[in-house]
């Protein structure tokens, strides 16, 4: 089983402002998250198929606390609340889907992969995709 575990730091960042567009984030509100989000700390705590997932930034933490295969919730990038289901894609992808609770909008969702000594996080509206990629702190 991959070791997600450990702390990590962006490496690099694609296509954000766009996954924000796409979202529906007014320009203002994209600027302010963009400058929040681009040095995020990440600690991934993993016991078998159970997460712990935190991400700090200075605008906001988020936590996510999910068991691959059952169903959970959490706050889309743009913070509308939805229920998840993360899977294992590959032996070191986990995909997640995410459904919105109430409204519409894009389909969303996020994978994690490990590949070598990175994590790459991709977060995914209907067809825009953006891409994060860590390395361990």
């Amino acid at each position: 089983m991959p070791n997600f575990a450990g702390n990590w730091k962006m490496k690099n960042s694609e296509n954000f402002d766009e996954l924000l567009r796409a979202l529906g984030v007014n320009s203002v509100l994209r600027t302010i998250a963009g400058a929040a989000a681009s040095r995020p700390n990440v600690e991934i705590r993993q016991d078998g198929e159970h997460f712990h997932i935190k991400t700090s930034t200075t605008v906001r933490t988020m936590e996510i606390d999910f068991l691959i295969g059952e169903e959970f919730e959490e706050e889309t990038v743009d913070r509308r609340k939805c229920k998840s289901l993360a899977t294992w894609e590959t032996e070191n992808k986990i995909y997640c889907k995410q459904t919105l609770l109430s409204g519409s909008g894009p389909k969303t969702f996020w994978s994690r992969e490990l590949r070598g000594d990175e994590l790459i996080l991709i977060i995914g509206a209907d067809d825009v995709v953006c891409t994060r990629t860590y390395i361990r702190a």
